[in-house]
């Protein structure tokens, strides 16, 4: 299989993942919350670092550098769907009371506070509103980054041929 294809994949991958939040937000309508967000933005990150890398088709070297960002890309979306993760799994009396919306924050706080407060999560974001195979969406988001960061490090330490 080409570079080239497994980069493409990829993309259409996050593209299906991106696809499916707009259709839960449009059509099922699921609010996002804060850290929703933050994972739809990581998402799409990810997805720009793996179009970059199946237009470019690099040879060796560029090879390991998409596949580098996209170890760091994904390992961030990571991070913020596992904190998603658990925060849903907290006993009620723990959880996060409700914040301020993301909009909000964004035009009044300056990011830095912004990401801290979004990070630290809300009451939405412990409520659990869809699951599959009993697993939420926040975890089946932390399973497909982790799958990311597999196809990130394959991407940097084996060989594959450019076609």
């Amino acid at each position: 299989m080409s570079q080239r294809v497994i980069f493409l994949g990829g993309v259409a991958i996050c593209a299906g993942l991106m696809a499916a939040a707009l259709y839960f937000q449009y059509v099922d309508h699921l609010e996002p919350c804060p850290l929703c967000i933050l994972q739809r933005l990581a998402v799409i990150g990810l997805g720009l670092i793996l179009l970059a890398g199946g237009l470019h088709n690099p040879g060796k070297w560029g090879r390991r550098l998409y596949g580098t960002l996209t170890v760091f890309a994904a390992a961030a979306g990571a991070g913020i769907a596992g904190r998603h993760v658990w925060i849903q799994h907290l006993p009620f009396d723990q959880q996060p009371g409700c914040s301020y919306e993301f909009n909000y924050m964004l035009e009044n706080f300056p990011l830095a506070k912004t990401l801290k407060l979004v990070l630290e999560g809300t009451g939405d974001c412990a409520k659990v509103t869809w699951t599959f195979l009993d697993l939420s969406m926040p975890a089946w988001t932390l399973i497909f980054f982790i799958g990311f960061v597999a196809l990130g490090l394959t991407l940097v330490f084996t060989s594959l041929g450019k076609r």
